[in-house]
């Protein structure tokens, strides 16, 4: 061995051993934590304390761990779970609505999770943490109280899109809940009607607030006095509450045409005149309902097919998918009054009115094939919703 070959061979001998890469497993361990925690910490993910996730951040920089991007890049693809957070399933809107989602999604192979909200600020968040806790590959979100700000993180790690209420910078998809309203309202004045209640309820949301804007536009617009004592709201339309609807149809001036601004509202408005055996007012609701076509008369209704709504929603889904920096849109839903009797009543003298007076004499019943899915145009996020659209065409 010469003496260059002596000096090599002496030099490697006295090299220090490479220090192995940490792993996760090996942050987790000197942290105290599971490696469920650690994952969560460095995806900045929701659900850690933060005296917890500072400590990790320091093991993380003490050891060096640098996350496997390969890894995560194969995570991320391998995700094939839409999340979904709606108010209730047993709301028929949204019932309707997860189901149009949950076929679209298993066409593509993907699966569905979903968690109600209860209409409830708190309970949101605790679901918003658990469905985010698994891998999404997108969410849809019908917002109760969750910030613009918190959805934007998460739009970070997958696509999100918000229905029937927007989110400043979240892509989203509505209706126009005015300008429907306001149609349906001045539906029910061409029928020479000028005393029109609103039946709503005292929800955190702009839909029925801006539905109620819509009621008193097309009032205004008639030349017909608002009358607030004619606007029945509550925290939630149930059976219970349908007492004030009952209260306000026997009344001696009681109104003669019921807008009903949920299908929720219409349900406990219908079931409070049946209850106390009162003649059927003309009457709209916003929104179909489970046997409204089987009544008599059949119940006329502001069709803001939740079948549109699913498909425009998950349809922005998948476009962002592909392309996750897109500018967020906002997508308007047109909608169609379809009418089967009820809202067609016309003003009739008040001796017809009484109690138990007979429904016989109201307009035809007629059938209405529910909307297609027709094609909805998305728009730049803050431009101004066109007016509903009126009449969809028919399912081929």
């Amino acid at each position: 061995m010469t003496h260059d070959e002596q000096v090599t061979a002496i030099a490697v001998g006295e090299a220090p051993a490479a220090r192995p890469r940490a792993r996760l497993i090996d942050v987790a361990t000197a942290a105290g934590v599971s490696p469920k925690t650690v994952s969560r910490v460095i995806n900045d993910e929701p659900g850690v304390l933060p005296g917890t996730r500072d400590r990790v951040l320091q093991t993380v920089r003490a050891l060096g761990f640098v996350p496997d991007r390969s890894a995560r890049e194969l995570k991320r693809q391998a995700a094939d779970t839409i999340g979904i957070l709606i108010d209730a399933i047993s709301d028929p809107f949204f019932a309707a609505f997860v189901s149009v989602v949950e076929e679209l999604a298993v066409a593509e192979g993907l699966s569905v999770i979903f968690a109600s909200t209860g209409y409830d600020a708190a309970r949101e968040r605790t679901q918003l943490d658990r469905l985010t806790g698994h891998r999404l590959a997108g969410l849809v979100v019908a917002p109760v109280a969750v910030a613009a700000a918190t959805l934007a993180g998460l739009r970070t790690r997958f696509p999100v899109v918000t229905v029937d209420r927007s989110r400043s910078g979240i892509d989203t998809v509505v209706i126009d809940d005015f300008g429907a309203a306001a149609e349906a309202t001045a539906a029910l004045l061409a029928h020479g009607h000028r005393r029109v209640a609103f039946m709503g309820e005292d929800v955190p949301y702009p839909t029925v607030s801006d539905r109620l804007a819509g009621y008193r536009s097309a009032l205004e617009a008639a030349g017909v006095a608002f009358d607030p004592s004619l606007v029945v709201t509550h925290e939630r339309f149930r059976a219970g509450e349908a007492a004030a609807a009952s209260w306000l149809l026997e009344r001696d001036d009681a109104p003669t045409a019921l807008l009903c601004a949920t299908s929720l509202a219409a349900i406990g408005t219908v079931r409070a005149i049946r209850a106390r055996g009162l003649a059927m007012p003309a009457l709209i609701s916003f929104g179909d309902f489970t046997l409204a076509e089987v009544l008599e008369p059949g119940i006329t209704y502001v069709d803001h097919d939740p079948r549109l709504l699913g498909a425009a929603a998950f349809r922005r889904l998948r476009e962002l998918a592909l392309d996750p920096d897109a500018e967020p849109t906002r997508t308007v839903v047109p909608t169609r009054l379809v009418e089967r009797g009820s809202g067609e009543v016309a003003v009739a003298p008040r001796e017809t009115r009484a109690r138990g007076a007979s429904s016989r004499g109201h307009a035809p019943i007629t059938s209405a094939a529910p909307a297609a899915l027709a094609p909805v145009h998305p728009e730049p996020v803050g431009a101004v919703a066109a007016p509903a659209a009126v009449a969809l065409g028919a399912p081929s």
